[in-house]
């Protein structure tokens, strides 16, 4: 659990440096035109960036500190399925979906089953 929050915010923080100072260099990977307005995908390196921050505080303590992997995990799911639907409403190209691949897709299993354990270990103290 310490191993995959860490590598998480790792990931994180070296995503969301690279978007925060490399706004256009994403779009100009995966052919897309330079988007407007790059301080919005900006702010989202910083949102990404931040959660790196609540992994690695979280690592330090995976069971006591499950909220913030439950958060993650959930935007971990929301972030897939809003792709998805904006790229059938024809909002997005397919080539977007890179960032959904390594920032969520991958995360799945291994958040999942921090999860499970959290909540197991919660069930048990339960009964």
């Amino acid at each position: 659990m310490k191993l995959t929050l860490r590598l998480a915010a790792l990931y994180n923080i070296l995503w969301g440096i690279w978007v925060g100072l490399f706004p256009q260099h994403f779009f100009t990977l995966i052919g897309l035109e330079p988007i407007n307005y790059p301080v919005v995908w900006q702010g989202m390196g910083m949102v990404i960036g931040v959660y790196g921050l609540g992994y690695f505080w979280a690592s330090y303590n995976p069971m006591r500190h499950w909220p913030i992997v439950a958060v993650g995990f959930l935007g971990k799911i929301f972030g897939p399925i809003g792709f998805i639907f904006h790229y059938l409403m024809g909002n997005l190209p397919l080539e977007f979906g890179w960032t959904i691949i390594f920032n969520d897709i991958i995360w799945w299993i291994p958040f999942f089953l921090i999860l499970r354990k959290v909540h197991a270990e919660y069930k048990w103290q339960l009964n």
